[in-house]
């Protein structure tokens, strides 16, 4: 049992001593996710130290959680769920769900971190609605300071990129706002369309990907059950 235990033979008490200690849940939300090298689950826990994420990663295996893999040919080793920790899916979803529907979700706006957004917006983009062809949307957030102001999403047959520096490319689409709004957004509390009517948000470039907008953006997996609920 880890120091600090609570001392219960209970199957209540036996989890909450697994998964309970700071991040934990988060680092497993990251891992159910997909992330599964270490500088990616980094990018998902950004104020998380390298080291206490380590730790966490340690505890996780030696309580048959997750499982390190070798890299082979000089590529980093990964993190994968076992069973045990593939059935944790489940219940870090129903623990999003419930606080998206019970936590005052505006209130916790005021805890903005825009590269962990684009990041989450990244991975959950729909490619369906845009063409195979590269797309590149640039974000740029005027109020931020300027080496964090923009962002480039590259998409491109079906696969996203996410670049903090200019990659280069034509820009297809621009979006400018400001971080609570693209925030807002993300997590299903107002759509594209109303923060446009609102000059929230501005869009500038092809038309396809402006009225796509919507359904290509990656919207938090907690907004869309949000979504289905109020549906």
């Amino acid at each position: 049992m880890p120091n600090g235990g609570y001392g219960q033979f209970c199957p209540v008490a036996m989890a909450s001593e697994v998964l309970c200690s700071r991040w934990t849940m988060l680092v497993l939300r990251e891992l159910c996710a997909g992330s599964t090298r270490f500088n990616d689950l980094r990018r998902g826990v950004p104020r998380m130290s390298p080291t206490l994420l380590s730790k966490r990663l340690r505890e996780l295996e030696a309580q048959g959680v997750i499982e390190r893999v070798r890299g082979t040919g000089g590529a980093p080793a990964e993190y994968r769920l076992t069973a045990a920790g593939r059935d944790l899916r489940s219940i870090i979803f129903a623990m999003g769900v419930w606080g998206q529907r019970w936590v005052e979700t505006h209130d916790t706006l005021k805890n903005l971190d825009p590269s962990l957004l684009m990041w989450d917006m990244r991975r959950n983009l729909d490619p369906t609605p845009l063409p195979r062809t590269r797309s590149v949307i640039q974000f740029m957030y005027p109020e931020l300071a300027r080496a964090r102001q923009n962002y480039w999403l590259i998409v491109e047959e079906g696969e996203a990129d996410l670049c903090a520096q200019d990659p280069g490319f034509d820009v297809d689409l621009y979006v400018v706002t400001d971080v609570r709004t693209m925030t807002a957004i993300w997590m299903g509390l107002t759509s594209v369309a109303k923060e446009a009517r609102a000059d929230r948000i501005e869009l500038t470039g092809r038309v396809d990907l402006k009225r796509s907008m919507q359904k290509w953006l990656g919207l938090s997996p907690f907004a869309r059950e949000r979504n289905r609920r109020a549906a």
